[in-house]
């Protein structure tokens, strides 16, 4: 990997590791609590079982517009959220659910979004891809493609320029990688050093394609070779190595005030977005999926053999995450729409502060 004449460390790639659990043993693992762990395995089934009941209300036709699962990635989510500080962020793309459960975002105000209820997290303007929760530095839910990643390097370029130890995590698929905005961005965090972590979430398919159909090189972390950016690629479906990998990220952000680009290999177990036929994908594989690389299950048999998580324990928390995700949908079916006075609400700043208005003229016309 070439590197520009600094004194910060810019370290290339090493292999990714196949086996489970290869970073168990990292420090930022190993100083988990047996509370911290049972909380994380908490939170994927709680993504799990919020997403399976989304898919139930999009079935029964209230929910319009996409609905994009995150099943069978949740490993990602929750374990790089896991690790945030005070001044880290997040911003990620459509597939947005996991990552707003994860970062603290109610099931209520998620769900109530999801059916476009006045009580949504987006006051039901926004719907699935739209999650926003400034207050936990949670910044969306991007239904273009490719389109967070300038604004998770203006974030990150923020924290610089305010001189905070803190980081962006931008996440993206692997059909973004593409886009030439996404290399517009990385030349942008490599050139000015920005402390953006962009994580590329490498379903295989992006919407519809496989990798080796839409890519010419399928190292898709490799290309940060050429904005002079340290790289890694992981085992998404692994807690414990998602959660080494991206430590390591956030120090050198936090430490060295420089972008890391992380592959996170993972799968999901349903299509793009519902109405997917999945025709461009066997049964079989997903079926094989299902059984080897759940992360959901790994994290949880490997917190079994660590005498952290019992059967018993285990029924618990997913039968309160089923009733949890079944209240989010009855609180969803029991509110409001938005009142026809919020339609122009929320569009320009202006508009709702005019003791601040400075532009001149109407913002909006009627007929």
């Amino acid at each position: 990997m070439s590197k520009k004449t600094t004194s910060k460390s810019r370290p290339t790639a090493k292999s990714v590791s196949t086996s489970q659990n290869s970073e168990a043993n990292a420090p930022i693992n190993t100083k988990l609590s047996k509370e911290e762990k049972i909380e994380i395995y908490r939170n994927l089934v709680r993504i799990r079982r919020f997403e399976e009941r989304t898919l139930r209300a999009y079935q029964q036709g209230k929910i319009g517009g996409f609905l994009h699962l995150y099943i069978g990635q949740e490993a990602i989510a929750v374990g790089t959220t896991s690790l945030m500080g005070p001044d880290d962020h997040v911003i990620t793309a459509y597939r947005d659910h996991g990552h707003a459960l994860a970062v603290g975002m109610s099931m209520n105000e998620c769900m109530a979004e999801l059916q476009g209820k006045h009580t949504g997290c987006s006051k039901g303007k926004g719907g699935s891809m739209h999650f926003f929760a400034p207050d936990k530095n949670y910044w969306g839910g991007h239904g273009i493609v490719g389109g967070q990643t300038p604004l998770g390097a203006g974030i990150a370029f923020a924290l610089k320029h305010e001189e905070k130890k803190g980081c962006c995590m931008c996440f993206l698929g692997d059909g973004a990688v593409n886009q030439g905005v996404v290399h517009e961005s990385l030349n942008l965090a490599g050139l000015w050093e920005l402390p953006v972590i962009y994580i590329i979430e490498n379903n295989q398919y992006s919407m519809g394609t496989s990798l080796e159909r839409s890519s010419a090189s399928t190292m898709l972390a490799k290309r940060a070779d050429s904005y002079d950016i340290a790289w890694e690629q992981v085992n998404g479906h692994s807690l414990y190595d998602v959660r080494a990998k991206t430590w390591e990220a956030i120090e050198r952000a936090h430490n060295e005030c420089l972008p890391t680009v992380i592959e996170m290999a993972t799968y999901r177990h349903r299509g793009h977005s519902v109405s997917d036929n999945e025709k461009y994908r066997d049964k079989e594989e997903t079926e094989k999926y299902k059984r080897t690389s759940d992360p959901v299950i790994l994290f949880q048999d490997t917190l079994i053999d660590e005498k952290v998580l019992t059967e018993d324990l285990i029924k618990k928390i997913n039968t309160e995450a089923r009733e949890e995700a079944e209240k989010s949908a009855q609180f969803a079916d029991q509110s409001p729409f938005p009142p026809e006075e919020e339609l122009l609400k929320d569009v320009y700043w202006e508009e709702d502060n005019p003791e601040h208005k400075t532009s001149q003229g109407k913002i909006f016309f009627n007929d």
